[in-house]
């Protein structure tokens, strides 16, 4: 069923593709997956929050933790999230937003599986300086919004360290 365009989705897309602009690695070793995930999950400690951080290169799983409060399904909004991000090139909370913006959902605009894809906010692409996307860091357990907004303050803050 497909509704009329959402100027506040619109408006969203327009920060969403700027933070995706902003956030580019200079490197996404297995030392970096760690200190990514380590800086998340020190993040989710401090403020209490039920999340599993996920981060990946490539198809390789290279950081995964889950805090207090999450359940095994957090561990299926991780994949279906990265399904999107690997299938788009893009955070799983922009791809369901410009859905949106034009009035329409993932689903109806894709025919994907919702059972295998969401495009809920907490995936992340995680570029690299001229290679593109090279893998995923994803965080479910909060409502998407929030989900996403800690995956980008993360990686701010590990870029700033950097």
């Amino acid at each position: 069923m497909t509704t009329h365009a959402d100027p506040d989705a619109a408006r969203l897309v327009t920060d969403l593709e700027a933070q995706e602009r902003e956030l580019v690695l200079p490197s996404l070793t297995h030392d970096d997956a760690w200190r990514l995930g380590c800086l998340l999950v020190g993040l989710a400690r401090e403020r209490d929050l039920p999340v599993v951080v996920d981060v990946r290169r490539g198809t390789q799983q290279l950081f995964h933790a889950a805090r207090p409060g999450t359940v095994a399904d957090n561990d299926t909004w991780v994949a279906r999230k990265v399904r999107v991000v690997e299938r788009f090139g893009a955070s799983s909370y922009l791809v369901g937003q410009r859905a949106r913006a034009k009035g329409t959902t993932f689903a109806e605009q894709h025919g994907l599986h919702v059972q295998e894809y969401a495009a809920h906010g907490g995936a992340f692409p995680l570029r690299v300086g001229g290679a593109g996307v090279v893998g995923v860091v994803t965080v479910s357990g909060l409502p998407q919004a929030e989900d996403h907004a800690l995956v980008v303050e993360a990686l701010r803050l590990f870029l700033a360290r950097d």
